[in-house]
Protein backbone atom coordinates (compact mmCIF):
# COMPACT_ATOMS: atom_id res chain seq x y z
CA UNK A 1 0.00 0.00 0.00
CA UNK A 2 1.49 3.24 -0.37
CA UNK A 3 1.96 6.27 1.24
CA UNK A 4 -0.99 8.56 -0.12
CA UNK A 5 -3.01 5.79 0.18
CA UNK A 6 -2.56 5.22 3.89
CA UNK A 7 -2.23 9.05 4.65
CA UNK A 8 -6.10 9.14 3.46
CA UNK A 9 -6.99 6.16 5.44
CA UNK A 10 -5.78 7.84 8.75
CA UNK A 11 -7.27 11.42 7.70
CA UNK A 12 -10.69 9.76 7.63
CA UNK A 13 -9.84 7.81 10.65
CA UNK A 14 -7.95 10.39 12.28
CA UNK A 15 -10.87 13.22 11.47
CA UNK A 16 -13.63 10.60 12.91
CA UNK A 17 -11.91 10.10 16.59
CA UNK A 18 -10.42 13.76 16.42
CA UNK A 19 -13.47 15.96 15.59
CA UNK A 20 -12.14 18.94 16.71
CA UNK A 21 -9.78 19.04 14.44
CA UNK A 22 -9.62 20.71 11.28
CA UNK A 23 -5.92 21.59 10.26
CA UNK A 24 -4.16 19.44 8.05
CA UNK A 25 -3.28 15.45 8.37
CA UNK A 26 -0.04 15.34 6.96
CA UNK A 27 3.06 13.26 7.62
CA UNK A 28 4.59 16.01 9.90
CA UNK A 29 1.53 16.04 12.37
CA UNK A 30 2.32 15.06 15.72
CA UNK A 31 0.26 15.13 19.25
CA UNK A 32 1.27 18.54 20.05
CA UNK A 33 -0.42 19.60 17.16
CA UNK A 34 -3.65 18.63 18.20
CA UNK A 35 -5.56 19.35 21.45
CA UNK A 36 -7.66 15.86 21.76
CA UNK A 37 -4.59 13.52 20.83
CA UNK A 38 -3.37 12.87 24.08
CA UNK A 39 -1.83 9.53 25.85
CA UNK A 40 -5.95 8.30 25.71
CA UNK A 41 -6.32 9.54 22.40
CA UNK A 42 -3.06 7.61 21.14
CA UNK A 43 -3.89 4.56 22.57
CA UNK A 44 -7.76 4.99 20.32
CA UNK A 45 -6.48 6.08 17.46
CA UNK A 46 -3.98 2.93 17.58
CA UNK A 47 -6.29 0.58 17.91
CA UNK A 48 -8.75 1.87 15.52
CA UNK A 49 -5.88 1.58 13.09
CA UNK A 50 -5.38 -1.73 14.07
CA UNK A 51 -8.90 -2.71 13.60
CA UNK A 52 -9.53 -0.97 10.38
CA UNK A 53 -6.23 -1.91 8.51
CA UNK A 54 -6.14 -5.19 10.28
CA UNK A 55 -2.60 -4.92 11.65
CA UNK A 56 -0.90 -5.17 14.89
CA UNK A 57 1.55 -3.05 16.75
CA UNK A 58 4.07 -3.55 18.96
CA UNK A 59 4.03 -1.26 22.33
CA UNK A 60 7.56 -0.41 21.26
CA UNK A 61 6.84 0.46 17.82
CA UNK A 62 4.00 2.67 19.00
CA UNK A 63 6.43 4.20 21.61
CA UNK A 64 9.17 5.54 19.11
CA UNK A 65 6.60 6.95 16.75
CA UNK A 66 7.16 10.55 16.74
CA UNK A 67 5.07 12.01 13.80
CA UNK A 68 2.13 10.60 11.55
CA UNK A 69 5.00 10.20 8.99
CA UNK A 70 6.48 7.20 10.92
CA UNK A 71 3.25 6.04 11.80
CA UNK A 72 2.52 5.96 7.58
CA UNK A 73 6.14 3.96 7.23
CA UNK A 74 5.27 1.38 9.55
CA UNK A 75 1.67 0.62 8.31
CA UNK A 76 3.41 0.58 4.48
CA UNK A 77 6.00 -2.17 6.12
CA UNK A 78 3.54 -4.32 8.08
CA UNK A 79 1.35 -4.48 4.90
CA UNK A 80 4.53 -4.74 2.62
CA UNK A 81 5.43 -8.11 4.61
CA UNK A 82 1.88 -9.28 5.33
CA UNK A 83 2.02 -8.67 8.85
Amino acid sequence: MNSEIIIQKLEELFRDLFDDYTGPVTRELTADDVEEWDSLGHIQLMVLIEKTMGLRFSTEEIRQLKNLGELVDLIQAKTATGE
